[in-house]
């Protein structure tokens, strides 16, 4: 069973983004561990704190360098990704040389009321993972309209159609850290 570490992009205890991540482990039971990081125990990032860095920071690096991958779901924020998702990028990079996400296969979904779902703060986001060495996979791509009732009190999806989609990307997630979990420098520059 693969790792993945889960950055929720929303603090908020009833998060839409929270429950369709709930849904995204239940679909991948017996194939991916999901650990949420607490990235809201994070402090601003600051260069100065390397010297004594903060147990939320070290415990980030550490999960993070213990996953086989990472799953960012999160809300968009003013047509883009919220801050508490750049911070957890941020301080895992650091300090120069010790970059913790080096490598790792990555996907991204969102969450949203509106019809849009989260395209343009993913696509802002998506501009910046590169830098820190992702492999990101392309597609499928999540921006989940939710309604109400979509998805249950025990995340299951009600209608046939999304649960399907959903599956889909959890599937297609959990074969990209096949093949991308030990990555091949050389293979996947080729690819």
């Amino acid at each position: 069973m693969k790792n993945v570490a889960v950055l929720l992009g929303s603090l908020s205890e009833n998060s839409i983004n929270k429950t369709l991540a709930k849904t995204f482990e239940k679909l991948g039971e017996g194939r991916l561990r999901f650990d949420y990081l607490d990235i809201a125990a994070l402090p601003f990032y600051n260069n100065d704190l390397w010297d004594n860095p903060p147990a939320a920071v070290t415990d980030l690096k550490h999960r993070v360098e213990a996953a086989d991958a990472v799953l960012i779901v999160m809300p968009e924020f003013n047509r883009s990704f919220p801050a508490i998702i750049k911070n957890a990028l941020d301080w895992a990079s650091r300090p120069y040389g010790q970059n913790s996400w080096t490598g790792k296969p990555l996907a991204i979904a969102g969450a949203s009321p509106g019809g849009v779902g989260t395209a343009a703060g993913q696509s802002q986001l998506r501009a910046v993972l590169p830098v820190l060495d992702f492999v990101v996979m392309g597609q499928p791509e999540v921006y989940f309209q939710f309604k109400p009732g979509l998805i249950d009190e025990h995340f299951e999806v009600t209608d046939d159609q999304s649960r399907a989609f959903l599956a889909g990307f959890v599937a297609s997630f959990a074969n990209w850290i096949d093949k991308h979990g030990e990555r091949d420098t050389l293979s996947v520059a080729a690819e």
